[in-house]
């Protein structure tokens, strides 16, 4: 039936977007870009129809919820960095179908989920900066899933992203991607100093765990690095409380999954938040 044929780790930081315009900031965030460029390659040569985008910018205080309008399609500005994402025109597709069957699927698995076709929500930047460079010709469906899950478990997420991937294998006849959008640690730097983090991670303490998850990561140890989830997203700020990693990592089989880590953009400091492209191998 249909297939997962990529799933990745990405980085939306509005940095991107203000690296692209004329000023002190042009061309800084080019690594970030191209390793988008690069997935949204790679999702071109396997096939892919459509992008599921677990976006920790859309905030949801009870039960989970996808946004699978036909189309979206607007001029955005960020509420939360109007000076770094202003006036971003977009226009993407999306894909109804698959998102009823998909919260259908969690749904069943006892994950009460939601899919919003006929649906005034606007997309998040979570989702809307990497279909900027991903997604530019609308070569690509489209669907966005609440990842900033202020009162769920992490242990559901994990359920969720199972369910997911069960769904497309059994029931779909495409190819699909999903994506964790979202940082690493993602403590912002401070009001006042935000200019002198620009491309640093806020402490010490947090760019050493990042990089240890990463190393971990590359390494495949799946086991540690599940089994620390829960305290590393608190600790580390991890954007979203990480449930867009135990979504994908939920996809991939927890703590079971054997994979290792392919970083398509090396680790980098965001406003004080630790940011990554990484490719999760499938298995």
């Amino acid at each position: 039936m249909g297939e997962l044929a990529l799933a990745a780790k990405i980085t939306h930081v509005p940095s991107m977007y203000l690296s692209e315009l004329p000023g002190p900031h042009f061309g800084c965030r080019q690594a970030a870009i191209e390793g988008h460029i690069e997935i949204g390659r790679r999702c071109r040569e396997l096939g892919v129809d459509t992008l599921v985008i677990f976006d920790t910018h859309w905030l949801v205080n009870s039960g989970y919820h996808l946004n699978c309008a036909p189309l979206f399609e607007g001029i955005y500005t960020s509420n939360e960095l109007p000076h770094f994402i202003k006036n971003l025109p977009y226009a993407y597709d999306g894909n109804p179908a698959l998102g009823h069957l998909l919260a259908e699927a969690a749904t069943q698995a006892g994950i009460h989920t939601r899919a919003h076709e006929q649906t005034s929500l606007a997309l998040e930047y979570g989702s809307l900066v990497p279909m900027r460079y991903m997604n530019s010709d609308r070569h690509f469906k489209v669907i966005s899933v609440s990842a900033l899950c202020m009162v769920h478990n992490l242990v559901d997420s994990v359920a969720l992203g199972q369910a997911f991937r069960q769904a497309i294998e059994q029931h779909y006849t495409g190819k699909v991607a999903f994506f964790a959008s979202g940082s690493l640690s993602h403590r912002f730097a401070q009001n006042g100093v935000s200019e002198q983090f620009l491309h640093k991670v806020w402490s010490p303490f947090l760019e050493v765990m990042d990089r240890r998850v990463v190393e971990l990561w590359q390494a495949g140890d799946w086991q540690t690095f599940c089994g620390m989830l829960p305290e590393y997203a608190d600790k580390c700020h991890g954007e979203g409380f990480m449930h867009d990693t135990a979504m994908l990592l939920g996809a991939l089989g927890w703590d079971q999954y054997r994979g290792q880590v392919e970083v398509i953009t090396p680790y980098f400091g965001s406003s004080g938040t630790g940011q990554i492209n990484a490719i999760f191998p499938l298995e």
